[in-house]
């Protein structure tokens, strides 16, 4: 207990304080399960944020870490390596796109599409220049300044004003809406096909084949961001299969690093032939041994019933916390989501609560938007360890 109280009191004297934390330390994972300090167990249903897909020690995982560290760590983008390579045909062969670039992160991979977006815009129609997004309200695309400003939430931008121009927003889900903020400046539409952070909302397969006709017949780009949904988190490789529609860049993080940092941004050749050398770089991007756990992470994903088994447990998850919906409607209002990535909608209590009572019978859970609890368990999860999580959900519940 006093080793959890000394780190807990030298974090909140040397780190700067933009989280709010648990006063519990997690000292290392294994599997389904991570441990604190003080020896506790917890089932995780957070995944580090869908970052850790395959838990934790996955063997994997850790041999392609070590194989690759042994090997080259960094050398820059100033020469070719190895797994950035390999992992960009894999990328691109599964997927909608041409081409790959490289980065660390989701913000990262978002900022990289945002110039790949301008960039097209601004060149590819003469003296037309095409610079204007249409984001939605709700949308959550990352911290930095690019991400923020596109991001339709509020509450993000307060305080750091004024954000970057030319950007409007409209409604998820409404297409009138969207071709309402159009203008003919307008170069892309940014969506994510699930609403993750803002409160897993689904978009719906008219909506999202709506965006895609607007931009065929507008000369304009449709860029997802499946940093969150993508990767197998919905029950299939990546989250547009499941809306028989194609973006022309997307942007993914979190699980393909398996732990580690990496980001991308997938584009079709259309965008890149507008990108020319030294328009846009990362010193860390490709990094090969992110890129060589990331061709784990993608070997893992495709093998055989791997995504198909997501699918069920998902669907599992769905059908139980439907059940718990009509055992409590005074506290649950809706269920939300798709696959392995589940919110209830909370009448009544905060999150926070939940949360913390969560946290006491040992199970972790995420905050989402301000009235969701959100179930983010790693791929690998059983269909035993869902019903604990609910069981135990249930009994929180109960005790009202």
């Amino acid at each position: 207990m006093k080793r959890t109280e000394d780190i807990v009191k030298q974090e909140s004297q040397y780190i700067l304080q933009t989280y709010g934390r648990p006063e519990c330390v997690l000292e290392r994972g294994n599997g389904m399960y991570l441990f604190d300090t003080d020896g506790n167990r917890y089932l995780d249903f957070v995944s580090g944020l869908a970052v850790n897909a395959f838990g934790y020690r996955d063997r994997d995982i850790l041999k392609a870490i070590e194989g690759q560290a042994a090997q080259l760590m960094h050398c820059s983008n100033l020469f070719h390596t190895v797994p950035s390579t390999e992992l960009a045909k894999v990328l691109v062969e599964n997927s909608f796109a041409d081409r790959a670039f490289f980065c660390n992160s989701g913000t990262e991979a978002w900022e990289a599409s945002l110039k790949f977006c301008r960039k097209w815009g601004n060149t590819t129609f003469g003296e037309v220049k095409k610079n204007h997004f249409v984001s939605m309200t709700d949308s959550f695309h990352g911290r930095t300044y690019g991400s923020v400003s596109t991001t339709g939430q509020p509450k993000y931008h307060q305080g750091f004003e004024p954000m970057l121009p030319g950007i409007s927003f409209a409604d998820f889900n409404d297409l009138a809406s969207v071709e309402a903020a159009l203008t003919k400046e307008t170069c892309a539409i940014l969506v994510e096909p699930i609403q993750a952070e803002g409160g897993i909302h689904v978009g719906t397969q008219e909506f999202l084949q709506g965006l895609r006709a607007l931009c065929d017949e507008r000369e304009m780009l449709l860029v997802f961001d499946e940093v969150q949904v993508g990767l197998g988190r919905t029950g299939s490789l990546w989250a547009y299969q499941q809306f028989d529609v194609e973006p022309d860049i997307m942007t993914l993080a979190k699980a393909l690093g398996g732990g580690l940092p990496i980001g991308v941004a997938l584009l079709r050749q259309s965008v890149a032939d507008a990108i020319k050398p030294g328009d846009h770089a990362a010193t860390f991007g490709a990094n090969p041994v992110a890129g060589a756990v990331a061709l784990t992470v993608m070997a893992k994903l495709m093998a055989e019933g791997f995504i198909e088994s997501v699918a069920e447990k998902g669907a599992h998850l769905r059908e139980r916390l439907e059940k718990l919906q009509q055992r409590w409607p005074e506290q649950i209002t809706e269920i939300r989501g798709r696959g392995l990535i589940a919110g209830a909608v909370l009448a009544q209590r905060s999150p926070a609560e939940i949360l913390a009572a969560f946290r006491e019978r040992d199970i972790l859970v995420a905050p989402c938007a301000a009235d969701l609890v959100r179930f983010l368990p790693p791929l690998i999860v059983e269909r035993d360890q869902i019903d604990e999580a609910v069981d135990v959900f249930d009994e929180i519940l109960r005790q009202g």
